[in-house]
């Protein structure tokens, strides 16, 4: 059985995917960085959530990079988290 890298690079030969792959990876940077904060902070997708005045199932789409998060999304998330929002471009 072949592990997700062998796939992920056998699939990224086909233009579509590699396209489709491409376009999502901000969803799932969001994703890694929510989940990684929510790990540092030791609370729960419930907590996050009660924090941001939303439902758990919301910060689950998120974090499955589900839904792409607003700029409002991640201003209030950056409060509940007493962290600072970055964005950067990279060339």
């Amino acid at each position: 059985m072949k592990d997700w890298n062998e796939l992920k690079k056998e699939w990224l030969k086909d233009p579509k995917f590699r396209k489709l792959y491409e376009d999502s990876q901000p969803e799932f940077e969001i994703a890694k960085a929510i989940i990684r904060a929510r790990i540092e902070k030791k609370i729960t997708q419930k907590e996050l959530a009660k924090r941001m005045h939303t439902t758990q199932s919301v910060i689950s789409r998120v974090e499955q990079a589900r839904t792409s998060p607003s700029l409002s999304f991640l201003k209030r998330l950056a409060s509940a988290l007493n962290a600072s929002l970055q964005v950067q471009f990279k060339f």
